[in-house]
This record gives C-alpha cells, sequence and structure tokens, in this order.
C-alpha cells in the first residue's frame, strides 16, 4: 500500500484521511523495507503536506503514544507545552526550556515534550539532565512530576514506542537533505495533550500552516512564531533582535497572523550572536545565571520576552506587556530558582 501511495503523491494527489491511516499501519510495520518508507516520506514532502494531512498524521500518532494517567484537577487545568521544531541553526543556548521552566514557576503547569539534539548542541533532554531535572519518567512517575511539581519532562522515545520503526526513515532521508513530515509533528505529538501551546518554527511560512493543524487537534489557546535575525535568517522563538511572524488562536476570538517588532518591549540592542549557547553543561549553567537574575542583558531579554508569550497563551496574563512583567518578578523574587532547585531535588 506504501508504495501505491508514494506514486499516488508523486502525481500531485492528496491523501484521504482512510489513506493516511494505512500508511500508519505502514509506516510503523516492521516488514516494510526503510527505503519505501523514505520513498514516502519524500513524495509527501515534495508534494506539501496540507494542514488536514498534518493533522491527521498528528492525530493518529499521538493517540499511538503512552499517555500517563493524570489526576483529574490537573487533567482540568490549563496544561502548557512550550517548544521549537529546531532547525534554525542559530546555535542559541536553550530558550523555550529555561520558558518552560519560569512558567512553571509563576503556578502553570508544563508538561515539556522533547528529544536530545538533533540539529544543536543540546536538546531539551540534554540540558534538562545536566540541570539535575529527571528526563526518563515512567509514566506514572511523569503524572506524579506534574501533580506535585508542576512540571514534567516526557523524553519522547520513551512516549513513542512505535517510533522505532520510523527512525530509520527519517534517517536516510536526513542523510539525503531532505526533510519530512516529521519535521512539523514533533511539538504535536505530546502524549498529555497539552491545551495551550507555544511552538517555535524556523521559517515565517510555515506558521499559518501549523498554526490551524494545532487549531484543528482542539488546542484551546495556541501560538506558532518565527523570528528574525538579520541576513534572512530566522529563529525558531521570538526574536529580540528582528520582527516576529505569529499565527495565534484562543477560544474567545479565531485565528489571525500578524507580523511585529519587539520594540514596544524595554529591550536593549543585540544580535543574534548575543544568545550563543554551547553544550548542555554551559547552557546549564546559563539557565542558572538567567532564573537567578544574575545575567541581565540579551539573554535575559529573550526569556522574558517568550516569557511573555507563554503566560499569555496559557491565560496566566491579559498581554503579553504584563506576561513580561511577571516573569521578571519571578526572577527577581527568586521564585525562579526555588522552582529549578525544587525540581532538580523533586
Amino acid at each position: 500500500m506504501l508504495q501505491a501511495l508514494t506514486e499516488s503523491l508523486k502525481q500531485g494527489t492528496h491523501l484521504r484521511k482512510e489513506e493516511i491511516q494505512s500508511a500508519v499501519d505502514d509506516m510503523i510495520a516492521e516488514g516494510i523495507s526503510v527505503e519505501d518508507k523514505a520513498a514516502f516520506l519524500t513524495a509527501l514532502a515534495e508534494k506539501g503536506e496540507t494542514v488536514e494531512e498534518i493533522a491527521q498524521f498528528a492525530s493518529l500518532l499521538r493517540d499511538m503514544a503512552v499517555s500517563p494517567e493524570l489526576d483529574p484537577d490537573i487533567r482540568n487545568s490549563v496544561i502548557l507545552d512550550v517548544c521549537g521544531t529546531g532547525g534554525d541553526h542559530q546555535n542559541t543556548f536553550n530558550i523555550s526550556t529555561t520558558v518552560a521552566i519560569l512558567a512553571s514557576a509563576v503556578g502553570v503547569c508544563v508538561a515539556k515534550h522533547g528529544n536530545r539534539a538533533v540539529t544543536s548542541k543540546s536538546g531539551s533532554a540534554d540540558v534538562l539532565e545536566a540541570l539535575g531535572i529527571p528526563v526518563d519518567l515512567a509514566p506514572d512517575k511523569a503524572a506524579a512530576s506534574l501533580k506535585d511539581n508542576g512540571f514534567v519532562f516526557l523524553f519522547a522515545p520513551h512516549y513513542h514506542p512505535a517510533f522505532k520503526h520510523i527512525v530509520p526513515a527519517r534517517k536516510l532521508c536526513a542523510a539525503n537533505g531532505q526533510r519530512t513530515i516529521f519535521n512539523f509533528l514533533g511539538p504535536l505529538l505530546n502524549p498529555l495533550k497539552p491545551t495551550a501551546q507555544l511552538i517555535g518554527v524556523p521559517k515565517p511560512e510555515i506558521c499559518g500552516k501549523l498554526g490551524k493543524v494545532l487549531q484543528s487537534l482542539g488546542i484551546a489557546r495556541g501560538m506558532v512564531v518565527s523570528g528574525e535575525v538579520g541576513d534572512g535568517g530566522f529563529l525558531d522563538e521570538l526574536s529580540t533582535v528582528g520582527a516576529n511572524h505569529v499565527a495565534e488562536f484562543y477560544q474567545d476570538r479565531g485565528f489571525h497572523e500578524s507580523t511585529w517588532s519587539p520594540d514596544s518591549f524595554p529591550i536593549g540592542k543585540a544580535s543574534i550572536s548575543d544568545l550563543a549557547g554551547g553544550d548542555a553543561q554551559a547552557n546549564a549553567d546559563l539557565i542558572r545565571q538567567i532564573l537567578s537574575g544574575k545575567i541581565s542583558g540579551p539573554k535575559l531579554d529573550a526569556v522574558l520576552l517568550n516569557a511573555a508569550a507563554a503566560l499569555f497563551v496559557a491565560g496566566i496574563s491579559e498581554s503579553m506587556a504584563d506576561g513580561w512583567e511577571l516573569a521578571l518578578d519571578v526572577i527577581q523574587s527568586g521564585k525562579a530558582t526555588a522552582k529549578l532547585e525544587a525540581l532538580a531535588h523533586g
């Protein structure tokens, strides 16, 4: 079936729901060759994935994930995920991970879904591990962590066992310089199905498409962002050094796309090089210093801008300006460091 679908994709035909189900069944099957799977992923990418196709793939794969059983009070609360797709090749420090910890310190339930580094020196799992925060919790421990600490990291390979038969095909595509639908899917597959989500993508044209996918998956409040950094480069975060492209939606208002400058925030002059990170240990040290208030300037500004968006998406603040002030107060009061220490010892 996968070979037939590949040929159909080469003719520019979009996949129907039942065909996507068949494709997923074949992609996770051990008996289908890596080459056939890679050919399918390549044909789908070259055709161009539609919103409906990405959403259906995401829905099916997310339903196959191992899902921790949450306490009813947690399940009925706002659950936030903050992550980037990666692939911007800007080698920044772990901004999203810093924001996730900061949002948790404010009082948001944060369920961060991620992996080890692929296109950077330090992925979310790598830096959290360097901070002493557990990254390999079993489902029952993960649910307990979210209830007790307001934070949990879900290490993607542990929660998506079916992916072991997909990974070789993804690697083959990557070796050929071919992106696949999985470049979009990563942030959409959180097994806890968060109600609020901030996603960063490496190209502005992806914002609207991924935002509509996110909305179709039932997320109550979502924002997809891509920030300009000069010389034609983009960041899979909100940028403090250039214009930001944003697609967002909320329960009480419709889908909206915009481009705006960060100039309305109290941000000092900076360049993308000011946001450079290192390996996991170096980035962990940076995060400790930022959350303790020992670092100001461009790195703090980048964290505060993205935290402002995260808190607004979570519905904790009424505006991004309010979110900025709230995030800064949590750092200056010592609550951010206290949260980091609690997570490392919890």
